[in-house]
C-alpha cells in the first residue's frame, strides 16, 4: 500500500527481456535503503526489488503488467517516480494507492497557471464511474485531485514543489501515463455491479 507521496526519482539504465517479462537496473538516491523483497511503486506500478547493488536495483515486470502499463515503453535514461510502501506508523499525506494500475491515460494538454501548471488527461470511457469531481487519482504514482471530470477525460492541478519532484515535468503531449482509481469507488462501484 502506497499514499501517492513521490520520494525521489529514478533512472532507467539498462533494459532486458526474458520470454514475456523485461528487467530494469533502476539507479535511485534511495537505493541504499531498499531491501530485497521491498515493494516499491514505480510510476505508481508495484515492483520487487530482487538485487541492490551500491546505487542501483533491479525489478522485473512480467507480461500482464506490460500489457496494462506504460512499463514497455520505459527506455535507458528515462526517469521514474518512486515511493516506498506505507508503513503502519506513516502519515497518510496522500490516499491509498495499491499500486495496482487500472489502465493508462494520456496526456492530452499542459496549461501553464502563472506558477502552476493544469494538465488535462483523456482515459477509457469504461471506467467513467470511477472517477469523480474533486475525487483521488493516482497519475504515474502521483495522489492528485481530478477536476472538470467528463466521461472519458479529467483535469488535475500541479504544484511547483511536485513539477519539480516528480516526473510531471518530463511528459510531453500525447505520452501515456499510468493511471490507478481510489480503491473505495472500485469496491463502491464492485457493489453496484453486484445488485
Amino acid at each position: 500500500m502506497f499514499t501517492g507521496i513521490i520520494e525521489a526519482l529514478g533512472k532507467v539504465k539498462e533494459i532486458s527481456t526474458q520470454g514475456t517479462n523485461k528487467t530494469f537496473w533502476i539507479q535511485s538516491p534511495l537505493s541504499h535503503e531498499f531491501k530485497v523483497d521491498q515493494s516499491i511503486a514505480h510510476n505508481g506500478v508495484c515492483l520487487t526489488v530482487e538485487e541492490v547493488s551500491g546505487d542501483h536495483y533491479r525489478v522485473t515486470a512480467v507480461g500482464e503488467t506490460l500489457r496494462k502499463t506504460t512499463l514497455n515503453h520505459w527506455q535507458p535514461g528515462f526517469l521514474i517516480n518512486l515511493e516506498r510502501s506505507l508503513l503502519p506508523s506513516s502519515r497518510l499525506d496522500g490516499h491509498f494507492v495499491q499500486g495496482h494500475v487500472d489502465t493508462t491515460g494520456i496526456l492530452e494538454k499542459i496549461d501553464p497557471k502563472d506558477g502552476s501548471w493544469e494538465l488535462a488527461f483523456s482515459f477509457p470511457r469504461s471506467f467513467a464511474p470511477l472517477l469523480i469531481e474533486k475525487g483521488s487519482i493516482s497519475v504515474n504514482g502521483i495522489s492528485l485531485t481530478a477536476f472538470k471530470v467528463k466521461k472519458s477525460s479529467f483535469r488535475v492541478a500541479v504544484i511547483p514543489y511536485t513539477w519539480k519532484h516528480t516526473n510531471l515535468h518530463e511528459l510531453k503531449q500525447k505520452e501515456g501515463v499510468n493511471l490507478e482509481f481510489d480503491i473505495l469507488g472500485k469496491y463502491i462501484q464492485r457493489s453496484k455491479d453486484l445488485n
